[in-house]
């Protein structure tokens, strides 16, 4: 009898929401995302170490090992884009609108001093105009990268025996997914306001390819402040619910991973400059399946799961890959000269007193 019972309540899967169950997760924390490996050539790191990717697998067969090496991107926060909509798309703001790396005085009032935070500046139109920006990673972050450690270069190592016993994925644990999510209840982030009347969204994926973004309220506000989401079709009454049962395998563990930040600047307020600083995004949420010791190791016996994911695994690497090697060959076609050759250095000096005669003698 007492078998039975456990089995039953192994069964439950899916109970949108008990609070018994709800847990409070960070889905991402900005100051993690410091560049400390990879460093150019004079010496400075540019990438993060936990989430550097190389995208050299994509690339076709013509580029060398010289380049495919130089084929690594990761959530550093200076790899961070802004995009905007198409009527706030100029050259000016394109040129000016990025993010950094913002370091946190060693003496301010917060648990955070002496880190470094996402800063965002992004450049509106000035004139009476509906824009909005988006703030992205430089990659979709992938849900199914297996957890490994990667050397000073961002060479990723073959994941140990205590990284594969872990059960965790390369994003979890505050570096852009949450794993075993069922409803969302709320959703906080911590932000630096300056007074500027935009809206702040947070977009967030699931496990279903489907975006959804939730609205934080107004930045016009002066010092950090923590702007929280409540779910309105939040239920907390068990009895009122609908309870979904699922089977217990080879469904897997439902995610959510965060995507982005939207900023929004209405007609009717001041356009220019937009600075932010944002230090992570959390949520509260209830657990989508309840953990417990099976009898069978299923996935060992079947490893359905397994497939399931490097399927997936394999079309995210894909589809990152393609868009980072396109951004390669492009940054190698640009023009890295600021100035011109000076034509009245001593080096080209008697060139250009030989045209200057020859002018003369034209004349």
């Amino acid at each position: 009898m007492k078998r039975t019972f456990s089995t039953i309540v192994a069964a439950v899967m899916l109970l949108a929401g008990a609070s018994v169950f709800a847990e409070e997760a960070t889905v991402i924390d900005f100051t993690l995302l410091k560049a400390d490996c990879c460093p150019d050539e004079d010496g400075n790191p540019v990438e993060n170490s936990r989430t550097v990717m190389d995208y050299s697998t994509a690339a076709g067969a013509t580029f060398t090992e010289d380049q495919k090496e130089l084929m690594k991107t990761s959530l550093a926060l200076p790899q961070w884009e802004v995009s905007l909509n198409s009527s706030a798309r100029t050259v000016q703001s394109l040129g000016l609108s990025k993010v950094i790396a913002a370091p946190v005085k060693e003496d301010a009032n917060v648990p955070f001093a002496g880190e470094v935070v996402m800063g965002v500046r992004v450049v509106f139109p000035e004139w009476n105009s509906n824009a909005y920006a988006y703030i992205r990673p430089p990659f979709e972050i992938p849900a199914y990268e297996p957890l490994s450690t990667a050397d000073e270069n961002g060479n990723r190592q073959e994941p140990t025996d205590e990284e594969r016993a872990s059960g965790k994925t390369l994003f979890e644990d505050h570096y852009g997914v949450v794993k075993n999510v069922g409803t969302v209840k709320s959703i906080k982030v911590t932000t630096m306001g300056m007074n500027y009347p935009e809206g702040l969204y947070v977009l967030l994926k699931d496990t279903d390819g489907v975006e959804r973004r939730y609205f934080m309220g107004y930045l016009g506000f002066d010092g950090w402040k923590e702007l929280t989401w409540n779910n309105p079709q939040y239920i907390t009454e068990i009895r009122n619910r609908e309870i979904r049962v699922y089977p217990i395998y080879p469904r897997g563990l439902p995610f959510v991973k965060f995507t982005g930040f939207q900023i929004t600047r209405d007609a009717s307020h001041i356009g220019g400059d937009y600075i932010g600083y944002f230090k992570d995004v959390a949520i509260i949420y209830d657990k989508a399946l309840l953990t417990s010791d099976r009898d069978i190791a299923d996935e060992d016996l079947w490893g359905i799961i397994g497939k399931k994911e490097a399927a997936r695994q394999a079309g995210e690497m894909s589809r990152f890959g393609d868009k980072q090697v396109n951004r390669y060959l492009e940054r190698a076609k640009q023009a890295t000269e600021d100035h011109f050759t000076n034509s009245l250095s001593s080096d080209s000096s008697s060139n250009a007193q030989t045209t200057g005669g020859s002018s003369a003698e034209v004349q």
